[in-house]
């Protein structure tokens, strides 16, 4: 299939998740089984903001995240992605972060990447949110990349 895939901050954070309960520990197992499908059959990138979102988080699981995204390329910076950012904080899209969900986003879509995959239900992989960020992108002359969980890369029927 070869599609390119932005791999969102909570990708590598729930591919080493530790936390009990059967929801994580489902996220954790979906995530592990789309990665090790994709890494073949498709192309997955991320950027520096993820790099640096990941910089944060405690050890050991800093280590782990960091090591995983080791051969993915990362994409660019651009101007329009800065505008992009401004537009999805302006349109109520995304939270006021500037360096978070909206500048993920900004950067799969500047860089036409198909999907963009994340465990953020709340602000990315958000199927309420998906028209209005359809038409924001749209007015600004983008495609939108498909806003998905590993769970619905993985394409298992309920």
């Amino acid at each position: 299939m070869n599609q390119l895939i932005f791999v969102e901050t909570s990708i590598p954070t729930f591919y080493f998740e530790t936390r009990p309960g059967a929801a994580m520990q489902a996220r954790r197992e979906w995530t592990r089984e789309w990665w090790d499908l994709a890494k073949w059959q498709d192309e997955l990138v991320s950027s520096l903001w993820v790099i640096r979102e990941l910089e944060d988080t405690p050890e050991p699981k800093r280590t782990d995240c960091l090591t995983l995204l080791e051969d993915i390329r990362l994409l660019q910076s651009a101007p329009e992605i800065d505008s992009l950012v401004d537009q999805y904080i302006e349109n109520k899209i995304m939270p006021a972060d500037a360096d978070g969900d909206a500048r993920h986003l900004a950067v799969a879509t500047f860089w036409k990447c198909d999907i963009l995959a994340s465990w953020n239900c709340k602000h990315i992989a958000n199927a309420n949110k998906t028209d209005h960020i359809r038409q924001v992108n749209a007015r600004l002359g983008f495609d939108t990349p498909k806003l998905i969980t590993p769970y619905e890369l993985l394409g298992v029927e309920p």
